[in-house]
């Protein structure tokens, strides 16, 4: 698929300085209230907005949008937003910077070849709404495919490291007797065995509930397919961090002896797909608590279903699972404060290129977290999972 305004000639430094002069003019960027049950993240904090209305852009708040972590409409009305009652006039923004991913009534109220961000989370993607934004030609993308020069996913790996530090707390918790657990602390104490935590992935979610779990004493095993991502991880956790590959009868046994099971596996880019089936689940012991952090991709569990944070908790096989999307909506703070972080200095960017069909031209980053684009579907996985054609880039 053939990008638009794009030249099989490299653009001249004094053509991109150009380009950012002319692109001075402000854009129009609008913040929703989420409609989601206890989404609590926003894409950018109050702070974030003060730096872009200096820049001449404006950006509309939503009432309210922001109470579920405490930031107040006048903190971002003295931050320099333009706090609107309705809904419609946020999504009439050129830019729409939401959370949960836009539902079919939210894309009707959008401009055509508008511009909207929102996290992935497949499992709430509505197949209606997408092929809707792709008959309005809007460009729409994910947070957690963005990439930066190092070809890493910045955002992405900031919610993942707050997910994996958020499970270790949410696992001591539900092993607690005021939750129907067993009534285990989650760590070690003098005389005592140290509950078992173990952690099916060695990417940044998978290593921040490591290094949390470890400190507070836990016995930790962590299970991937990658050596290599093993090896680092004992590396930095030291040797009395067990690893291991995904070997069935080495992780059969250790599922029979954990405590906790914390699932962190994920596919956005592809790969065979790894889920534990319900067999292995029903050999866990009574009260301990599974939970999933890919949930928003499908799951690592065959047990595994899509629940609200208001309403997290279901137990399968005596086994108590915590199963929800937006784990790092439990602290709504930190997270939007790491979204924001990152996601602000690339809306300057895009604004420096003139609009985002110019900044996916020039950044093959910000192009790989477009799923809609020019009135096609062109992210595979997005379209394999809603059973839609891809047009591909």
């Amino acid at each position: 698929m053939a990008f638009e305004g794009w030249s099989s000639e490299s653009f001249m430094p004094e053509d991109c300085l150009l380009r950012e002069i002319h692109s001075n003019r402000g854009i129009v960027m609008g913040i929703p209230k989420e409609d989601v049950q206890n989404e609590t993240r926003l894409a950018l904090t109050p702070e974030a907005v003060g730096i872009l209305v200096e820049r001449g852009h404006t950006v509309l708040v939503e009432t309210g949008a922001g109470d579920g972590m405490s930031y107040s409409d006048i903190r971002f009305a003295e931050n320099g937003a333009t706090i609107v009652n309705s809904a419609a006039e946020v999504y009439a923004a050129d830019i729409v910077l939401k959370i949960a991913p836009p539902t079919l009534e939210e894309v009707e109220m959008m401009r055509n070849n508008t511009t909207v961000f929102s996290m992935l989370q497949l499992t709430r993607l509505d197949s209606k709404a997408v092929k809707e934004m792709a008959r309005k030609k809007i460009i729409a993308a994910a947070y957690d495919l963005l990439r930066d020069s190092q070809k890493t996913y910045p955002i992405a790996g900031a919610i993942h490291e707050i997910e994996g530090m958020t499970a270790i707390s949410v696992a001591s918790q539900y092993m607690s007797n005021d939750h129907g657990g067993k009534g285990l602390l989650l760590g070690g104490v003098a005389g005592i065995s140290a509950t078992e935590v173990l952690i099916l992935g060695a990417d940044i979610a998978g290593g921040a509930a490591a290094r949390t779990a470890q400190a507070l004493g836990a016995q930790v095993k962590v299970f991937d397919h990658d050596v290599s991502k093993l090896r680092r991880l004992q590396q930095q956790l030291g040797q009395s961090l067990f690893t291991s590959v995904l070997h069935p009868q080495v992780l059969r046994k250790a599922f029979r002896s954990a405590d906790a099971v914390i699932g962190t596996l994920r596919y956005i880019e592809g790969g065979e797909r790894f889920m534990v089936g319900q067999d292995m689940v029903g050999t866990m012991k009574k009260g301990s608590v599974i939970i999933d952090l890919s949930t928003d991709l499908g799951g690592c569990f065959e047990t595994t279903e899509c629940r609200s944070l208001k309403s997290p908790i279901y137990v399968r096989d005596g086994v108590i699972h915590f199963c929800v999307p937006n784990l790092s909506s439990r602290v709504g703070r930190t997270s939007s404060m790491a979204i924001s972080n990152i996601f602000a200095p690339m809306l300057i960017r895009i604004s420096n290129y003139g609009g985002m069909r110019q900044a996916i031209v020039n950044e093959s980053g910000i192009r790989n977290g477009v799923y809609t684009y020019n009135g096609a579907v062109v992210n595979e996985l997005i379209a394999k999972h809603l059973n839609i054609d891809s047009a591909g880039w």
